[in-house]
């Protein structure tokens, strides 16, 4: 396969985050205070032996809404020095107040955080008119590139493809988290734009490459990192048939790390492979042995080992 347009060749190389990214859980203790020590070790792993080109760090995975304004900027340091320039650290700063989430934007970047992830505000379902006006005053509160994050189904209300149009008009907003499952309305957004787009749904990152994404922030990639980005890998260079097979070897996990809650099933398979991870804080419940015991399946289906 050839890329001959010129606009698609250009979009395909602007990967302001590389083309794998893992959203990170946060890693705990057993008592449920922060495990920083965990934490770095993670990354390191998520890093050196997944190949994650950026982390984000206290997204929904990382169960950013249980933690403290003051955890969150200890974590983004904590990875951030860990990882050096080995890969760049995406901070989940977005919530439903606009002041907020400007707050934790800054304090991000103090940090030491590479960019910023900002989910629409999710509850109080603000018009497109409110989502414009709060996205852009974070693109204008910090000197960091932002990816926003399309997930109606957990924020109640999607990012319009009008709004995604206009909002990529700002010099720093460069990127989505993609997790809206409308690969017609992805289309539309990556033909008018140069939004660079992530899948936001494991499972859809090879379609999604077909309409001009550029790679996927995942959570099964926890395990399946190194695959995945070999997928992705074997797309942009052309072999379609390895790609395809990667994706079907890799379903059985892309779709199995969801049958809960995925951050509940991340930390139960990084826990039986000896890396930190912890319990999950409530509301979140831990995997039930049933949970695990069809964790293992899924890995084993994928070609991946669970101990």
């Amino acid at each position: 396969m050839t890329h001959d347009h010129p606009v698609a060749t250009e979009r395909a190389v602007s990967r302001p985050f590389g083309r794998l990214l893992t959203a990170m859980v946060t890693p705990f203790t057993a008592d449920g205070s922060l495990d920083l020590d965990g934490a770095v070790r993670l990354a390191n792993h998520l890093v050196d032996e997944q190949g994650n080109d950026a982390l984000v760090i206290n997204g929904t995975t990382g169960e950013s809404p249980t933690t403290t304004d003051a955890e969150k900027e200890s974590l983004i340091r904590a990875v951030a020095e860990a990882i050096g320039d080995r890969a760049k650290v995406v901070a989940g700063v977005g919530t439903n107040d606009t002041r907020h989430t400007i707050e934790l934007a800054t304090a991000a970047e103090k940090a030491g955080a590479h960019g910023l992830l900002v989910v629409t505000p999710y509850y109080n379902k603000p018009p497109q008119s409110g989502l414009v006006r709060h996205f852009t005053a974070v693109a204008d509160a910090t000197g960091l590139p932002i990816m926003l994050y399309d997930i109606p189904h957990r924020a109640g209300v999607p990012i319009a493809t009008e709004t995604l149009v206009g909002l990529a008009e700002h010099g720093r907003i460069v990127a989505v988290k993609d997790a809206k499952g409308d690969l017609t309305a992805t289309s539309w957004v990556t033909s008018r734009t140069e939004l660079a787009y992530y899948s936001g749904e494991d499972s859809l990152t090879l379609p999604a490459l077909a309409v001009g994404c550029v790679g996927v922030v995942g959570t099964s990639t926890h395990f399946t990192g190194a695959l995945t980005k070999r997928m992705i890998e074997a797309y942009d260079a052309g072999d379609t048939g390895t790609a395809l097979a990667l994706h079907r070897r890799l379903l059985p996990l892309f779709t199995g790390i969801f049958r809960t809650q995925g951050t509940i099933l991340v930390k139960a398979g990084l826990a039986a492979k000896g890396l930190p991870a912890g319990p999950v804080r409530p509301p979140l419940v831990d995997a039930t042995e049933d949970e695990i015991a069809q964790l293992r399946t899924d890995c084993a289906a994928a070609g991946l080992e669970l101990p």
